[in-house]
């Protein structure tokens, strides 16, 4: 079973007020490692893996050795526990946790076709608005099964405003009438 939480407040924990920069550097140094093929154990794969991370390390410059260093054993850690093919669900809830301490709302938008400028910084007002968040994160997808319309997400709010929401609620509907 995967704790995602846990390994975010583990590291979090650890790296205080650098989280956000240690973040920064797990993801630049995940990505070399997720090219590596085969499974990563014995002396070679350390040696490896060691050479892998310090050349992204090397990459995502201006940041202090202490930081480096603990990404480094933390993705070392990681691996050892075998929960390193988590990686992508612990680096969403690194960055959830860092954006929560920072006063940082994440909104997920889906919608069916791509957003107009007006209508996103019109959206963007109304949350600020109505949530009081400082700073707002929004991240859009296209899903187009949503045939027209957008759904939200923001923290415990969930809004579907989408053809597709619309339809599967008149569809309840009727079927609990018959």
């Amino acid at each position: 079973m995967i704790h995602g939480n846990r390994w975010a407040a583990v590291f979090i924990t650890v790296l205080g007020e650098n989280a956000a920069e240690g973040f920064a550097c797990l993801k630049a140094m995940v990505q070399p490692i997720k090219t590596v093929s085969g499974a990563l154990f014995g002396y070679s794969a350390a040696r490896r893996l060691e050479k892998l991370l310090r050349g992204s390390a090397a990459q995502s410059g201006g940041l202090d050795d202490i930081t480096i260093e603990y990404v480094i054993r933390f993705i070392t850690l990681l691996i050892a526990k075998h929960q390193f093919k988590h990686i992508d669900l612990i680096l969403q809830k690194i960055e959830e946790r860092i954006d929560e301490r920072a006063g940082t709302l994440t909104v997920t938008i889906e919608s069916a076709s791509p957003l107009d400028n007006a209508f996103e910084q019109e959206l963007r007002r109304r949350i600020v608005e109505r949530t009081g968040a400082a700073n707002i994160k929004m991240k859009t997808c296209l899903v187009p099964a949503l045939l027209g319309g957008y759904r939200l997400r923001a923290g415990g709010l969930y809004v579907d405003a989408s053809v597709k929401g619309q339809m599967d609620k008149m569809r309840a509907d009727l079927e609990a009438a018959l």
